[in-house]
């Protein structure tokens, strides 16, 4: 994607997110989240600061003798209290159902993707 169409959907992502992208950031470094994507209404502009919950899909790296519960619960909370709404999150597992397979693919736009590990030299 170019940047000019990276932008222009960067532009439906909710403000609020946005504005805190490197906190999320931090969070999924500290809950060992590769990736994080937002799909549904802060993803499409029709976020609704009244009622409307955050739709996240984490992809967590393996992380060897720590819980996945604990991590993937902790990532939960941490986010509802950075964003102060509530959060829905799901993991990055095949989604069964295909009508909402549909409807996730379909919004989903990237928050945070770990860096590339360096090539070593």
């Amino acid at each position: 994607m170019s940047r000019r169409g990276q932008r222009a959907d960067n532009d439906r992502v909710e403000s609020q997110l946005l504005s805190k992208q490197a906190r999320v950031a931090a969070l999924c470094r500290r809950f060992g989240v590769s990736q994080l994507e937002v799909f549904g209404s802060a993803a499409v502009g029709d976020f609704d600061p009244a009622c409307s919950d955050y739709d996240f899909i984490a992809r967590f790296a393996p992380q060897p003798g720590v819980s996945m519960a604990r991590r993937f619960l902790g990532f939960n909370e941490a986010l509802e209290q950075l964003l102060e709404r509530p959060v829905d999150l799901m993991t990055d597992h095949r989604i069964e159902n295909p009508f909402l397979r549909a409807a996730v693919n379909a919004s989903r736009k990237t928050v945070y993707a770990e860096p590339p590990a360096e090539a070593l030299v």
